[in-house]
């Protein structure tokens, strides 16, 4: 076994609270896009004269929801996506004796899908949503489409959008805290897929005062403190080299 990957078997096996921040990397490894690579969300075409950034936005939703759908459908929801290496290993160690929380940035709830319980979705889920009109919650499965492609609920005809934070929105108070509380608590923090530049979710890290920080991301990122494991690779290919083990 490498020697990095051992030091990050041995702070796994030492730490009894855990908590994995994740980010648009986590997802690509299950075939889901990020958002800023060449490749990513927002270099989709939308058909329209409007940037992917703009057309996720509050009040290009609120101003035009027909052409906000049809982008949502075809690059923010992935019903078919299952999850990797890393989500399962996360999971499985909720099967241990630790407390194992998961902070994370994306939307596609493989988190959950892998069986991880303690989940804080700090910018929502595309797998739940909401009339506007009622408040009734709709599955992706239960949404019915109007002749525009728009979600009406069937109660009262009110746009169900997608539990979803949209850029000029507000992230939940509620998850905020249950977030900063797990880190804030934890006495290791793995950082998953992610370059922290997406504020205000990255700077959560600053919570962080445990003895055991670790990154797995595919590029470099800047991070202080002489004691942190870096592995500049993909999460699937770290995540098999470990197992899983209690206390």
């Amino acid at each position: 076994m490498d020697a990095k990957i051992e030091q990050l078997q041995q702070a796994l096996n030492e730490s009894q609270r855990i908590v994995f921040f994740s980010g648009a990397g986590m997802s690509t490894q299950s075939g889901i896009p990020d958002f800023r690579s060449s490749d990513g969300v927002f270099m989709q075409d939308t058909g329209t004269q409007y940037s992917a950034e703009e057309v996720i936005s509050h009040s290009f939703f609120q101003a035009h929801p027909e052409v906000y759908f049809k982008f949502h459908f075809d690059n923010l929801v992935y019903p078919d996506a299952k999850p990797n290496e890393g989500h399962e290993f996360i999971a499985d160690l909720e099967d241990t004796d630790k407390q194992v929380a998961v902070v994370t940035q994306n939307i596609d709830g493989l988190h959950q899908k892998a069986g991880s319980s303690e989940v804080y979705e700090l910018h929502g889920t595309v797998n739940d949503n909401y009339c506007l009109e009622c408040g009734t919650h709709y599955t992706n499965d239960q949404l019915e489409l109007d002749d525009k492609g728009i979600p009406r609920c069937p109660k009262d005809g009110g746009i169900v959008r997608p539990d979803i934070v949209m850029y000029e929105e507000q992230l939940d108070p509620t998850t905020i805290q249950g977030a900063v509380e797990a880190i804030s608590r934890a006495d290791m923090l793995v950082i998953l897929g992610t370059s922290l530049i997406v504020y205000p979710a990255a700077s959560f890290v600053r919570y962080f005062k445990g003895d055991h920080l670790a990154v797995i991301n595919k590029t470099p990122i800047q991070l202080q403190g002489e004691n942190v494991l870096v592995f500049e690779d993909t999460i699937n290919n770290v995540f098999r080299q470990l197992e899983v083990r209690g206390n």
